[in-house]
């Protein structure tokens, strides 16, 4: 979702049950940037190179962002698909980034998968490269890439974070299988 580029910026905080989330709005209320405490220099490094000169001060975020992210982290996954967001960046990292809103809580796709359906299948690396670096984890689900045989790959914010983040979306990989749904009809 390309956009000029933000005058101002605002950081705010947020308790997970997976560490200190650092959120980052502008000035219209658009998520900027998604990133863990313990990643704030890589990820104020990622704002520098998108939005030059233009650094978040505290400030508090949008109360309905807050709202969504609290509960998507207790339990209501669909939550996230009602934040909006802009980002700078390439327009083929752009492409990415939306592609991978389409990846539905619960659901996975590998590196591969999600280049054959941006249309570029030998592209694999550049796409990797780019889900490498979406500045919104989670609400862009980067978590959501997988390697092509079902194992957890890179992830900014740690194996751990995005291992807790595929087991809260209930989604299927390496090490954890689907669990059998549930049949809504009693036996006779």
């Amino acid at each position: 979702m390309p956009s000029k580029p933000p005058e101002s910026l605002r950081l705010d905080r947020l308790a997970t049950p997976i560490g200190e989330a650092l959120i980052v709005t502008d000035e219209a209320g658009y998520l900027r940037a998604f990133d863990w405490a313990d990643c704030e220099s890589s990820m104020a490094r990622l704002l520098r190179l998108h939005y030059g000169s233009v650094v978040p001060r505290p400030g508090a975020a949008p109360k309905h962002v807050m709202h969504l992210l609290r509960v998507y982290f207790a339990g209501e996954l669909g939550s996230l698909g009602a934040i909006e967001w802009r980002t700078a960046g390439t327009p083929f990292q752009r492409t990415v980034w939306t592609a991978l809103t389409a990846i539905a809580p619960g659901e996975t796709l590998s590196y591969g998968a999600l280049a054959a359906k941006l249309g570029c299948a030998k592209s694999v690396r550049a796409v990797g490269a780019a889900n490498g670096a979406n500045p919104i984890s989670v609400v862009v689900p980067c978590h959501r890439v997988i390697g092509a045989d079902g194992s957890l790959t890179g992830y900014g914010g740690g194996i751990e974070r995005k291992r807790w983040l595929l087991d809260h979306e209930n989604a299927a990989f390496r090490g954890r299988p689907v669990r059998a749904a549930v049949s809504s009809t009693a036996d006779p």
